[in-house]
């Protein structure tokens, strides 16, 4: 990644867009945050010392943001040192978070990741912007060799995708994807059902990505287009727009809602569909490998409005191997379907419940199975429930014992390209073939021209 006009050098922090940390404090201490450093901070009552904490900054700090920023504040051997959003209002709600936790003012605030990147006392940073983002904060930061914990969908096109694999081998750091459900110990179970054989031949993936929540609802009914609105003070829209092209401000085009609108996300298909798909692929042990052939068929938004995903449709990826994935928004249910020749298992999403018609799956030991796929850690050291399925406390344990997480680059991209390649063939409207090799479609220019997304300058991946 680059800004081709100013060597990907930081622009200025603006006063008016970040607030310093004086006036955080000033606005903290109005509400009451403590004033005191707890014993904690300072290794003391058998917590963990700083020196051997891993130090981190959070990039994107809306709601997401906030929730992993909340979990990775629970470590002890974590520690936040920055934050980073280009929305004042945003920033300030995350640096309360921090001040309550930390109770002292060692959290800087940014407007401008290139800036956090920097640092050389940073280990880590977790990418919480929206989307279209991903690739360019994630490229940058692994350039900077800060290992990386980046949200799902890994990369919001395929292009990006191929490029953040390769700055993550080049520069040696470590990349968590935020498919938190692949980290659920009743997911890894039903994929070593699969793996192990006691399904049978495998023989399709279902999916269930259904459209039916408040939110989907409200996309599908937006049919005129917003009325003109200013962009709110302390807010850098230009910025936050970065490589798509420019666009009137719109309160319904961002935080949130952007996820339906393709240049800055995939709909539901990469939403959920990054959750769903991949514990297919992981059950499958397809990371890495792609569909040779896509058939999909879907409805956009209404035309009228702001609204250009995907709201309904029906797929099927067929893989080298004969392997048949197929997709659909009709199913109430969300989840995954691993259907083999003796045995079905469903896994469900949010929460991974397992579901089948041979009980005696449920009650076979993970502990016999010839391969095992790990777990993540489950608890505290008091006891109680790690958050996510431990899936932030692995990447943090992985960044210090530098092993391979359970959700690692190569698998994000390769959930990724799955619900990439599905959203292009409904947009181009014709069944699609891919080599996986070149990542290229076989013999479809305009296919290929949809790989990677023109970007406004300044910005470009090489």
């Amino acid at each position: 990644m680059k800004a081709s006009d100013s060597n990907a050098s930081p622009k200025p922090v603006s006063p008016a867009t970040s607030p310093s940390r004086r006036q955080f404090l000033r606005a903290a201490g109005a509400i009451g945050f403590p004033t005191v450093i707890p014993g904690s901070a300072l290794g003391k009552d058998g917590a963990t010392a700083p020196s051997e904490r891993v130090t981190m900054a959070i990039i994107g700090t809306g709601g997401r943001g906030r929730t992993n920023l909340r979990n990775f504040m629970s470590f002890g051997d974590c520690q936040v040192i920055a934050l980073c959003d280009l929305d004042v209002t945003q920033q300030r709600e995350a640096f309360g978070m921090t001040y309550r936790q930390y109770g002292n003012d060692d959290c800087q605030v940014y407007s401008d990741f290139r800036e956090v990147l920097q640092r050389d006392d940073l280990d880590a940073v977790t990418v919480s912007t929206p989307d279209h983002w991903h690739a360019l904060v994630s490229i940058a930061a692994a350039n900077a060799k800060k290992d990386i914990y980046c949200e799902k969908p890994l990369t919001n096109s395929i292009g990006e995708g191929r490029a953040l694999v390769d700055a993550v081998e080049r520069n040696g750091v470590r990349l968590q994807t935020g498919s938190h459900e692949r980290s659920n110990a009743n997911a890894r179970f039903a994929a070593e059902l699969a793996r192990n054989g006691y399904l049978g031949e495998l023989k399709e993936l279902r999916v269930a990505l259904p459209t039916g929540q408040d939110h989907h609802l409200k996309v599908k009914n937006s049919t005129t287009m917003p009325k003109e609105q200013t962009v709110p003070k302390g807010f850098d829209y230009d910025f936050w727009l970065g490589h798509t092209p420019e666009v009137p401000y719109y309160t319904e085009r961002c935080h949130f809602w952007w996820r339906f609108i393709l240049a800055y996300g995939g709909g539901e298909m990469t939403d959920r569909g990054a959750h769903v798909i991949d514990l297919g692929m992981l059950g499958a042990e397809l990371d890495g490998i792609a569909p040779t052939e896509i058939e999909a068929t879907g409805t956009q938004a209404p035309s009228t409005g702001l609204y250009d995903a995907f709201m309904e449709y029906e797929f099927t990826n067929t893989f080298p191997n004969g392997l048949k994935l197929t997709g659909t928004s009709k199913e109430p249910d969300r989840g995954v379907t691993f259907v083999g020749s003796e045995a079905a298992i469903t896994v469900r999403v949010h929460g991974c419940k397992l579901e089948t018609e041979t009980p005696s799956l449920l009650e076979l030991d993970p502990a016999k199975f010839e391969i095992k796929l790990g777990r993540s850690p489950e608890k505290y050291p008091d006891g109680k429930p790690l958050p996510h399925n431990g899936h932030h406390k692995n990447f943090i344990d992985c960044v210090k014992s530098r092993k391979t997480p359970m959700a690692p680059v190569q698998a994000g991209h390769s959930s990724a390209v799955m619900c990439h390649l599905n959203n292009i063939a409904m947009k181009l409207g014709r069944p699609l073939k891919w080599n996986q090799e070149k990542e290229q479609f076989v013999g479809d220019d305009e296919a290929n021209s949809l790989i990677t997304p023109k970007m406004r300058a300044p910005w470009t991946l090489g």
